[in-house]
């Protein structure tokens, strides 16, 4: 979907990376590096995405670091659609609001990242009460979305005990 819309695979590396969590931000030779790409592609796309003004930039000593502009008016629909490019939405309908008692929903790893990886690790905080219903809502959900679900579970008490290890995930449902 996406990349019928945008034909530029190096823009849209970009649009994942900062618009799938509003807190990822990089430099140009990190993302040259992570996304396989010359430094000039990667300068010319955040040219122009910070032109648009869906990137800001501030300085790190030597170093330039772009993040997503939470405040552009387009923010909020960029990243919807980002969500929707890579499932997000239909992880959240097909697997976390048919779960019961699942106080909260986070993608961690790469994608928390903004790094299209192919797996998306799913973590969910509160009780679980039937594992086999959980896989089969999982496996439907892998079809739909081509891509890998790996799912992680933890109690309320256990994820509290250990929040600060997950704090750069991606809360997709529920609340903190």
């Amino acid at each position: 979907m996406l990349d019928t819309l945008i034909t530029s695979k190096t823009r849209i590396k970009m649009l994942l990376k900062f618009f799938t969590n509003s807190s990822s931000s990089a430099y140009l030779r990190g993302m040259a590096e992570e996304f396989g790409e010359s430094t000039n592609a990667i300068r010319h796309e955040l040219n122009n995405l910070s032109k648009a003004g869906y990137l800001i930039s501030s300085e790190d000593g030597r170093t330039i670091r772009y993040r997503a502009n939470t405040d552009h008016p387009l923010y909020n629909e960029v990243r919807n659609l980002v969500h929707k490019y890579l499932g997000i939405d239909k992880i959240v309908e097909g697997i976390v609001s048919k779960l019961g008692d699942i106080r909260a929903a986070y993608i961690i790893g790469d994608y928390s990242q903004g790094k299209d990886t192919g797996t998306i690790e799913l973590l969910l905080v509160g009780r679980l009460l039937d594992k086999d219903y959980l896989n089969r809502l999982v496996e439907k959900a892998k079809l739909l979305i081509h891509r890998n679900i790996l799912v992680k579970h933890l109690g309320t008490e256990e994820f509290d005990a250990c929040k600060e290890a997950y704090s750069g995930a991606l809360l997709v449902w529920g609340s903190k």
